[in-house]
């Protein structure tokens, strides 16, 4: 909690004016923003009215979750999985909040207003910044820009959809998992988050053939508890080792 409070107000800190941090919101609010098309697209095909596909994007506003609710019911799957998938892609926003809360230190009035914008990109884009004044502008032009780019393609990609027909005979129902995984690859980083994303790939295809739709996607959220419990184990078992290494060690010095 500390280094999250001492951050300074204002000022040009480590050089990064307020037109970088503007111009970098920019970039990430204008390139995720026109990806909503894609949604838009995929929403249509899989049955959604023009309306129910513009309401997701101006009151759930997750790209995530919005794609895994429209692919499931694409797939012919059960809108309570459907949306039970969706809930549990979008939970991680509720993590960012606790961490922006701090960082933002936002008016109570303004804080409900501002949890709407608690998404990858405005929080990714808030956390690289030096001070308050920073982060506020960040968060604030990134959720600014891709709110409403997203929810101008979606429509955009609804009407496309409904002009040119079946979406699946021009291969536009790829388009959604395309994005995602466009969205998702530049995050993995580390090895822990390669392993778990490939091992969710894994459990999610594998099921497929066997479970209902919108199921394998909920299966396939256990990949990150798995991964982390090996990981721990695998650190346990090291320290335990190198114990009793030096327990050797000492005894033949003895």
């Amino acid at each position: 909690m500390t280094e999250q409070t001492a951050l300074p107000e204002t000022g040009a800190v480590e050089g990064k004016p307020d037109a970088a941090v503007v111009r970098d919101a920019l970039g990430v609010g204008v390139a995720v923003g026109l990806s909503g098309f894609a949604f838009g697209v995929t929403s249509a095909g899989s049955g959604l009215t023009l309306a129910q596909t513009c309401a997701l994007s101006l009151l759930v506003f997750t790209g995530a979750s919005q794609f895994a609710l429209v692919g499931a019911l694409a797939a012919g799957g059960n809108p309570l999985t459907a949306a039970a998938g969706a809930f549990f892609l979008g939970v991680r926003n509720a993590f960012y909040g606790l961490r922006l809360s701090q960082l933002l230190a936002l008016p109570r009035a303004v804080r409900p207003f501002a949890a709407q914008w608690v998404i990858d990109e405005t929080t990714a884009v808030a956390l690289a910044q030096p001070t308050r004044r920073g982060v506020r502008i960040g968060f604030t032009v990134t959720g600014l820009t891709l709110y409403v780019l997203w929810n101008l393609t979606t429509l955009l990609g609804a009407l496309g959809a409904e002009a040119i027909g079946d979406t699946a005979a021009w291969g536009l129902d790829a388009a959604g998992p395309a994005v995602f995984l466009a969205l998702l690859a530049p995050m993995l980083k580390s090895t822990t988050e390669r392993t778990v994303a490939g091992l969710a790939v894994l459990l999610g295809l594998g099921l497929l053939p066997v479970l209902p739709a919108g199921v394998p996607v909920l299966v396939a959220a256990v990949a990150a508890p798995l991964v982390l419990w090996a990981r721990g184990r695998r650190a346990g078992g090291a320290v335990v080792n190198r114990d009793d290494r030096e327990a050797s060690a000492a005894e033949g010095e003895r």
